[in-house]
């Protein structure tokens, strides 16, 4: 699998739309940098994949995702298809890469840190790693299932809108309560910022993760009882463009 089929099948942006360089608005005010889509936090996990895939002959055994020497034994291929919006060839690909990473069949939270601080070197990636993993670790057991590794990947490439937004909601909510607090939105945001580092441009402002919080918070919490329900977020972010373009900030770094 050459790096232009990944490229371009596992790490395509859904909608085919290449994201423009960070600026300044005509009204001076500061807009979310964006990058490439080599640079999304989403190619990170499956370049950090990808990278670990050794050449094999196609009729392998590990084909069928069948492997004898790993604890933790994933569910059949045909399943995880069923399940996900990835095809064979790219399921394969990715647990064979998952399996040279993580013998074990699992991957931890300090595997996730020391992926992001090898792809945002420029920034503390620590607590972001943090908040990603629990957001992919289902089961709140300190580990990741490939099958739960895969479906979330899933859901970040090729997942619907109210999809995505749903797989958001749970990042944001950090203490998986069904509720998103402000304190808890300017969390995930603080670490998005802190991993991103002084290099991006335009530059940002120590206050503009709150002041974005603000802002965002006010308009989704539409009865004011000081916490968002997942009703709240998908109707508000699917209203409007410039919280739906903002909130998607994460999707630049998974």
């Amino acid at each position: 699998m050459d790096g232009k089929v990944v490229d371009g099948n596992l790490l395509g942006d859904a909608n085919g739309v290449e994201p423009v360089p960070g600026r300044m608005k005509d009204s001076g005010k500061w807009q979310k940098p964006r990058f490439s889509r080599k640079a999304l936090m989403k190619c990170c996990l499956v370049k950090w994949i990808i990278a670990s895939t050794q050449p094999q002959d196609k009729d392998s055994s590990d084909s069928d995702l069948e492997l004898s020497t790993v604890r933790h034994q994933p569910e059949g291929l045909d399943q995880l298809q069923a399940q996900t919006k990835f095809t064979r060839k790219e399921l394969q690909s990715l647990y064979r890469g998952f399996k040279n990473e993580c013998p074990s069949g699992m991957v931890d939270e300090e595997t996730f840190k020391s992926i992001y601080s090898q792809f945002f070197p420029q920034g503390d990636a620590t607590t972001y790693a943090h908040f990603l993993f629990n957001a992919f670790d289902i089961d709140r057991n300190g580990s990741i299932r490939f099958e739960d590794f895969v479906i979330g990947l899933s859901v970040l490439l090729r997942g619907s809108v109210t999809e995505k937004l749903n797989w958001a909601f749970n990042l944001y909510d950090i203490n998986k309560d069904g509720y998103i607090t402000k304190e808890e939105m300017l969390a995930i945001m603080k670490s998005i910022y802190d991993m991103m580092g002084r290099y991006t441009y335009p530059c940002v402002r120590d206050e503009a993760p709150s002041e974005h919080v603000d802002k965002f918070f006010q308009k989704m919490d539409k009865n004011r009882d000081g916490v968002v329900t997942i009703e709240e977020f998908i109707e508000t972010c699917q209203k409007d463009e410039n919280i739906m373009n903002s909130m998607q900030l994460f999707e630049n770094v998974i």
